[in-house]
């Protein structure tokens, strides 16, 4: 049984000894195991997976992008690497990965609440410049950008206007370019969260109303489009504008409403209308913001 096994164990080396050294009369496999500070007898266990680091190595060489990457997993090049005496394998990322990570890390500093995935890629290099009555909204950019990277403030903007305009996208560019500056913002659509607010009484209620509270940087996107209720009024958005205004946070919002519609709306409950508490609220984001109106064309359409 022993002379059977050694002689076994002969045949599998010198299969594996020619299977090495065909793998040597390719230029690229001798180029890659020449850069391995090991032995031919160590290197010829691992043919085979040298074999498919060689070929995923050669594919990155002739890759156009991430979306055509033929490699066994997108934007990973398998690789052999040094383990002592032997050899580990893993998949590391591509060179193009890297940069694609690099290049959108700033958005880990934003939180997007149900808004959709062209406003999280929002850049003032792909937004509308055609309309002069969106310079104003350019100048104050540029004045609380310089203000606030200077000291950490700067009043927000109440941004009202006709639908489809580009309010939203154009805020989300702002907050974008601040992201870049390791500033941290959500953008949240105001109407679903305060249904998400509702749903989580009981269990992460005080969680989410916290975060909206005190983030650096807040959108309440399309206020005024919800159903007003005296606690969406009085126990959501009034303690909201409340703590950020003591606090000196930045609060942004859109709307289709003017400041004097939204104090209109904002009265009109179950109970009646409330002129006086729908007052306060309008106070408070008049403290908060700068009130800038866009009328433009649908840009949706």
């Amino acid at each position: 049984m022993r002379k059977v096994s050694t002689l076994v164990k002969k045949n599998d080396i010198t299969k594996l000894k020619s299977y090495y050294g065909e793998a040597l009369s390719d230029t690229c496999f001798k180029n890659y195991v020449d850069k391995i500070d090991l032995p031919d007898d160590v290197l010829i266990k691992y043919t085979s997976s040298i074999e498919d680091c060689v070929r995923e190595e050669e594919n990155c060489k002739k890759c156009k992008g991430l979306k055509s990457c033929p490699n066994a997993l997108r934007g990973h090049v398998y690789t052999a690497l040094k383990d002592g005496d032997g050899l580990n394998f893993s998949y590391l990322h591509c060179s193009k990965l890297i940069k694609e990570e690099n290049t959108y890390a700033y958005k880990k500093n934003i939180t997007c609440f149900d808004l959709p995935k062209e406003i999280s890629d929002a850049s003032f290099s792909k937004a509308y410049r055609d309309d002069n009555k969106r310079l104003p909204i350019f100048k104050y950019f540029k004045e609380f950008m310089d203000s606030y990277l200077k000291n950490k403030s700067g009043k927000g903007l109440y941004l009202s206007g006709s639908f489809g305009s580009g309010k939203t996208y154009l805020i989300a560019a702002l907050f974008n370019e601040l992201a870049k500056k390791d500033i941290n913002s959500a953008l949240v659509y105001y109407p679903e969260l305060l249904r998400s607010l509702k749903s989580s009484f009981g269990s992460d209620y005080e969680e989410k109303f916290d975060f909206i509270k005190t983030v650096p940087l807040l959108l309440l996107d399309d206020i005024g489009a919800e159903n007003t209720t005296a606690w969406s009024r009085d126990e959501v958005l009034g303690p909201i504008l409340q703590y950020r205004m003591e606090e000196e946070l930045p609060t942004f919002f859109t709307s289709n409403l003017s400041l004097k519609e939204l104090e209109n709306a904002l009265s009109v409950t179950s109970n009646g209308s409330e002129k006086i508490k729908a007052k306060r609220i309008i106070e408070r984001i008049k403290q908060l913001t700068v009130p800038l109106e866009l009328v433009s064309k649908n840009r949706r359409n």
